[in-house]
């Protein structure tokens, strides 16, 4: 499991990033003290440094001359800022890649999966590969498996699934929902949403797993864990 070093100083993103990427498999750190941040990198000693440019005492640019003067880490800068100086000079100071906010989630873990493949030589399928109330859950051959069978669902049907798994327990709004299906060059209506999701439901029923997407009404919906449903 890779060791990712977030250096975030805004509290709710860092939580929420935490979340989401633990979800996929990372192991998730932050920074306890602003002032101290090279000495924390060499302790928890990271496999990827995802950085905020804008940071407390010292800017994300000053710490990444700091580490790239003890390693060689990838180095992933994220900007809430527009300025092009920033990406060039993120790139002059050996940065891997550079992410501006706010953004897709899923252009981040594309962007990590991509600098850890690169530099790990990681094969990236097996966090293609999420366990769901006892199934497997592919995002790859769109299909989730358990001891009863296997179904097949659609692209939009598992884009949808994906993202209620990614925040299992917690509500995922009707209008998140359609945003994310919009920016991922899906565009669906509330209606189309509601079809998607009754058709994902009915497939999953054959498994017994339909039950565990629940609908919140006039909120979205929610995938929940079987242990907390039976």
């Amino acid at each position: 499991m890779f060791k990712l070093l977030l250096i975030e100083d805004d509290t709710t993103l860092f939580q929420e990033m935490k979340d989401r990427l633990t979800g996929w498999s990372y192991d998730v750190y932050g920074i306890s003290d602003f002032g101290q941040v090279l000495q924390e990198y060499t302790t928890l000693k990271p496999d990827l440094v995802l950085i905020d440019i804008q940071l407390p005492k010292f800017d994300g640019f000053h710490w990444c001359r700091m580490i790239r003067s003890h390693s060689n880490v990838p180095i992933l800068f994220l900007s809430s800022r527009d300025h092009p100086s920033d990406m060039v000079m993120s790139m002059q100071l050996g940065a891997d890649d550079f992410i501006q906010k706010p953004f897709h989630f899923d252009v981040l873990i594309a962007k990590i999966q991509a600098i850890l493949r690169r530099v790990y030589n990681y094969n990236t399928e097996q966090i293609e590969l999420k366990t769901w109330c006892g199934a497997a859950v592919d995002y790859q051959k769109n299909t989730v498996t358990n001891e009863t069978g296997t179904v097949e669902l659609t692209k939009n049907e598992m884009f949808i699934l994906r993202q209620l798994i990614e925040q299992k327990n917690k509500i995922v709004s009707r209008e998140a929902l359609i945003k994310s299906l919009w920016d991922d060059e899906r565009f669906v209506s509330d209606n189309t949403l509601t079809v998607n999701v009754n058709r994902t439901r009915k497939k999953l029923d054959v498994l017994g797993l339909g039950r565990f997407i629940e609908t919140k009404v006039g909120q979205g919906y929610m995938a929940v864990e079987e242990a907390e449903t039976l």
